[in-house]
């Protein structure tokens, strides 16, 4: 009888072990699901968040999808308002501006690291990205763009060997395109693998200031493309309210 007491006394331990393990899981799955959905503009800034369609759609608990829902807040790219629920997060124009600036300086950082680091095999790596690039600005639809827009930069960190850079421009990243959805007002058709490329060249030529004068000459272009102004990220979130309903 001891034996048997014994066993059953294990296995709530187990099963409650199998539960937290298969609810991260989820949890993960949820978070790159709607940062994915953030990115790609799917979801606005000013979108509400529904709890309880992604809790059944995940076959998950509330609670669940709060954990979930709170990592992605701490990113700042979820906001919850009192009595009201989570929303996709409405950049302000101060933090644009901070985001902006905080790309530029990292970037050039990157850049360093990549001249020092990055083999030339990974550089050619880079440089067929840009082809990529290029096709599908040519031949792939609007979604394919989107998804594109941020890649080459991240493949770029991704050969300065350090992880935490990396992190920190993703999530920079991740936060420009809500700035972008809100206040971009010249919507160019253009996916910068022009400037892609140029970069690497000079990359390939250890020219460092060259390729940091294109990396600068490159986010310049794509901080032009926003007016950053209240009136602006009112009539965005004014324009999907009208795309929704009509």
């Amino acid at each position: 009888m001891k034996r048997t007491r014994r066993q059953s006394l294990k296995s709530p331990a187990t099963n409650g072990a199998v539960d937290t393990a298969d609810n991260d899981d989820v949890s993960e799955r949820i978070r790159n699901t709607l940062a994915a959905a953030i990115g790609e503009g799917a979801l606005k800034p000013g979108t509400k968040i529904l709890e309880e369609a992604i809790a059944e759609h995940f076959g998950v608990s509330r609670t669940v999808v709060r954990g979930a829902l709170g990592v992605l807040e701490s990113d700042h790219l979820l906001e919850r308002k009192r009595n009201r629920g989570t929303f996709v997060a409405e950049p302000s124009i101060e933090q644009a501006k901070s985001l902006f600036e905080a790309r530029r300086k990292l970037e050039r950082l990157l850049l360093e690291l990549v001249i020092i680091r990055a083999t030339p095999e990974q550089l050619d790596a880079l440089e067929r990205l840009t082809d990529e690039e290029e096709h599908i600005h040519h031949h792939g639809d609007e979604k394919s763009k989107t998804v594109l827009s941020g890649k080459f930069h991240i493949a770029l960190a991704d050969l300065a060997g350090n992880p935490v850079l990396t992190e920190m421009l993703s999530k920079i990243v991740a936060r420009l395109s809500l700035v972008m959805s809100l206040y971009e007002e010249d919507r160019k058709d253009d996916c910068g693998a022009d400037h892609h490329r140029m970069i690497v060249a000079a990359l390939k030529a250890k020219d460092l200031a060259k390729a940091q004068d294109l990396m600068d000459h490159h986010l310049a272009d794509i901080e032009g493309r926003v007016r950053l102004t209240e009136g602006q990220g009112d009539r965005h979130t004014f324009l999907a309210v009208l795309e929704n309903f009509s």
